[in-house]
């Protein structure tokens, strides 16, 4: 019977998922070095680059979170006490997604993350020379902490 009525009602319940959900809270992280370069990653399922990042899992700190998907999506180890730069409205996938942005300037990065199905590349870009296709709104970020003007409030 359930499979009957599913198809149906699936609609209906995607919809009831958007509007029941809770808050969702990511981090992002903007690593830079002492050469006057960032650190972006490129996904393999969405187009152009990007700080890495991602979700916050339930009883997980921001720190942790920050740490942890610094370290799967990156190879970057945390050394040093990140800056929290700000919070940010994320509304491009739900009204509900907000975004923590730290700076980052110690740590250790043994080398490149190797290629996966979620992180295509990972590479230190000078500040100048920035790829075409970064993310507007991590060009914001990024301009935002080297020049020490006011956070947006959306992403």
């Amino acid at each position: 019977m359930l499979r009957f009525i599913y198809p149906i009602a699936r609609p209906f319940l995607a919809r009831m998922w958007l509007i029941l959900r809770g808050l969702t809270l990511g981090v992002r992280g903007v690593v830079l070095d002492g050469e006057g370069r960032v650190l972006l990653i490129r996904h393999g399922y969405v187009p152009g680059w990007n700080f890495p990042g991602g979700g916050v899992e339930a009883g997980e700190t921001t720190l942790e979170a920050l740490k942890r998907e610094l370290a799967e999506e990156s190879n970057v180890t945390v050394t040093g006490e990140p800056v929290l730069h700000g919070i940010f409205h994320q509304p491009s996938f739900s009204r509900r997604d907000h975004v923590l942005v730290y700076a980052i300037r110690a740590y250790s990065w043994p080398g490149p993350h190797k290629p996966n199905r979620e992180i295509a590349e990972c590479a230190f870009f000078p500040i100048n020379a920035l790829p075409p296709d970064m993310s507007p709104g991590a060009k914001r970020r990024l301009t935002e902490i080297l020049d020490g003007t006011p956070p947006a409030l959306t992403w």
